[in-house]
Parts: C-alpha cells; sequence; structure tokens
C-alpha cells in the first residue's frame, strides 16, 4: 500500500530523516510524506512518530494506483 501523509509547514531534512521509509516534498507551506507502508501497525507507527515530533497532521491519504 502506498499512503500521503501531509503535515503542515516545510520539514527540514533533519527532520524528515526521521522517516527513512518515506519520501517527502515540500510545497505551498506544507510538506508531503509519501511512500509504501507494510500494513496497519507501520502506518499508526508513522502517525505515532509525527505526534511525538510536534508534527500537525493535515491529511493522511492512499492514493489511487
Amino acid at each position: 500500500m502506498r499512503y500521503e501523509i501531509r503535515v503542515d509547514g516545510c520539514m527540514s531534512e533533519t527532520l524528515a530523516r526521521a522517516f527513512p521509509e518515506l519520501d517527502h516534498v515540500v510545497m505551498s507551506g506544507q510538506t508531503v510524506l509519501f511512500g509504501p507502508v507494510v500494513d496497519e501497525a507501520h502506518l499508526y507507527g508513522l502517525l505515532a512518530r509525527c505526534r511525538s515530533l510536534g508534527l500537525r497532521v493535515l491529511e493522511m491519504r492512499q492514493p489511487p494506483e
């Protein structure tokens, strides 16, 4: 499964390294993390990582294949 997680603000490269399994792009004052998610536990782990780093998740979605 592929997911996109959109967070508020422009993440620094240092902060983006906290998500080594995902790519990222900064656009319009937001950062989109995207890439493969193995299972539901992995997805919840990514969201927990966002929360622990103080990132505000604006949207999470599974884009069409």
